[in-house]
């Protein structure tokens, strides 16, 4: 597609990400000049006009070996903020990993609702929108925002991928590592045995957290002879994945593979992996720059720059983002094809 008042902005964290979007856009990412200076401060200066323009500026908000998320944040907010006070017309957040999308309840007396306090300030800068991939609670994201929150799922990836990599003669098991986990794994397995044409059975592990402790540990369902598919949004320390693919194999699970969105791999989750009992991990590169490398023989990595690319090119022609989540996946096979 032509510019035609489209402008793609990225902070460099996040530039070989911005790059394929831009290109499957068919639209150059707009020069952006970024200075560092003593004491840690930063500035991002448009060197190109956005005044009367629609902006996108893409920013994945994990904290990495470089940046923490809050170096992330507080570099985006400054961006948006420059962009608006420079004439943009409007300014869309497309943030392929939400920081503090975990913290959105009151667990125990005085927490902070860290997810409704990233949305104020989002929206105190005026961002008009913010585009986000399978936040850790999707209720809690849609009500912390009073501007317009859009939220695409990366389910039909996964399940190309599947389709593709697995006979349709495996029978499967979709395990939710967790019972919070269940309506997300549940719609996962809906959308793959529709893709197989093929029941997909369902299973869950109980798990429970306190001060960064696991607990639990019993599934419910049946994996005996199956491949058993852990899906998940979010791999951190990977205690929770460890754990549920021992209950799978110890239940007679015959392969355990592993999904999920977002693979932070926090420096204990390259141990725990690569000792668990799990053929293959497939993650997203919604956290570039993550430590996936580190765990190259074990994560395979699937871009989801197609999806993103498509879900911009919907909101600036006011199209409606709802056929992305069609599990046959046709749409991003479509855009993603020659």
């Amino acid at each position: 597609m032509s510019g035609d008042g489209l402008r793609i902005f990225s902070l460099h964290e996040t530039r070989a990400l911005t790059e394929r979007i831009a290109t499957a856009l068919e639209v150059p990412v707009s020069p952006l000049e970024e200075r560092a200076f003593d004491g840690g401060e930063h500035k991002s200066r448009p060197l190109a006009s956005v005044r009367g323009d629609d902006v996108y500026v893409i920013q994945s908000l994990h904290g990495d070996a470089e940046l923490s998320a809050n170096d992330k944040l507080c570099r985006l907010l400054f961006l948006i903020g420059t962009l608006l006070d420079s004439g943009a017309r409007r300014v869309t957040a497309v943030l392929p990993y939400l920081c503090y999308s975990r913290k959105d309840r009151r667990t125990k007396p005085r927490d902070p609702v860290t997810t409704r306090y990233v949305a104020m300030l989002l929206e105190a800068v005026g961002t008009h929108c913010v585009l986000t991939v399978d936040v850790h609670n999707s209720a809690a994201y849609q009500n912390a925002f009073r501007c317009q929150c859009e939220h695409l799922e990366a389910a039909p990836l996964f399940v190309d991928h599947y389709c593709r990599t697995l006979s349709s003669e495996t029978l499967l098991t979709v395990v939710s590592p967790d019972v919070g986990g269940i309506k997300r794994a549940q719609a996962f397995r809906m959308a793959l045995a529709h893709a197989r044409g093929d029941s997909v059975g369902m299973a869950f592990v109980e798990k429970y957290r306190s001060r960064d402790e696991l607990s639990g540990g019993a599934l419910v369902g049946e994996v005996e002879g199956r491949g058993a598919i852990l899906y998940d949004d979010i791999i951190s320390s990977g205690a929770t994945l460890g754990k549920a693919a021992a209950a799978c194999r110890a239940a007679g699970a015959a392969a355990v593979y592993a999904a999920a969105t977002h693979g932070l791999f926090n420096r204990q989750a390259i141990e725990v992996l690569q000792s668990a009992a799990i053929e293959e991990i497939v993650v997203t590169d919604s956290a570039a720059g993550n430590r996936a490398g580190e765990l190259a023989a074990r994560v395979r990595v699937i871009d989801c720059a197609p999806l993103l690319a498509e879900s911009v090119r919907r909101l600036h022609t006011h199209g409606s983002l709802i056929e992305l989540l069609d599990p046959s996946g046709e749409i991003l096979e479509r855009r993603a094809g020659p």
